[in-house]
């Protein structure tokens, strides 16, 4: 008798369904009557990306030790919100890379008509920042050939993050590197539909779009852990 495969990993379309209703219906009573399927289809996602982190264990390491450890609870703190609704309509996670030599993070976030993935540099704290910055304006070339990179464009097509209107302090309105010197965020995203969600193959997709962040990272912990004599910072 010969074992059948086992199924892939993936995003199933009730956990989708399940999100819909939960739009329909953000209010407490409603979640505690349909609490045993919200746990159903949480246990799906975790499971999904219970994979998804062996996937990236392969290329690089990461410090989150499951699934269910990288995703973030669907209750919303409300303390300081007006939108006094009680739970989010998706779910997410993230995973962290080992140790302060691999910096950048993974992030996914599974909704209705808005999933995507993404990764990079949210809040670079201000000694971070002028790093970043003074190295780009010495020599902006390695970051600019990453950018351009084939697979960077096919995946993200282009950088993103929050940018200053103005020159930043220190440097050069007339710099050529300006346009990169703006940048507060440094954030790389890739946007999904349902449908590309919802194939079998999105595991193996969402690991390779993780996979081609790892140019832009390596990039980013050099500059951020070593000084330009290749000694720890």
């Amino acid at each position: 008798m010969t074992t059948p495969p086992i199924a892939p990993a993936r995003i199933d379309k009730s956990s989708l369904d399940f999100l819909n209703l939960l739009g329909s219906n953000n209010e407490r009573d409603w979640f505690n009557a349909n609490k045993l399927a919200f746990e159903t289809e949480q246990q799906k996602v975790e499971a999904f990306a219970d994979a998804l982190l062996a996937e990236l264990n392969k290329s690089d390491v990461i410090e989150t030790p499951s699934g269910k450890k990288s995703l973030y609870r669907i209750y919303r703190d409300t303390r300081f919100s007006k939108d006094k609704t009680p739970y989010k309509t998706h779910w997410s996670g993230s995973f962290k890379r080992a140790t302060r030599y691999r910096r950048g993070g993974y992030y996914f976030h599974i909704e209705p008509n808005g999933s995507f993935l993404g990764g990079g540099f949210w809040g670079p704290s201000r000694e971070d920042l002028k790093l970043i910055r003074d190295n780009i304006a010495f020599d902006a070339g390695p970051l600019r050939e990453i950018l351009q990179s084939g697979s960077f464009v096919s995946t993200f097509g282009e950088l993103r993050g929050e940018q200053l209107k103005t020159t930043p302090k220190g440097f050069a309105a007339d710099d050529g590197a300006i346009d990169l010197l703006r940048y507060k965020q440094f954030l790389l995203i890739r946007k999904f539909t349902d449908e590309e969600v919802l194939n079998e193959d999105f595991l193996s997709v969402a690991a390779e779009t993780f996979r081609n962040m790892q140019p832009f990272f390596d990039y980013m912990t050099e500059i951020l852990t070593m000084d330009s004599n290749g000694l720890e910072l």
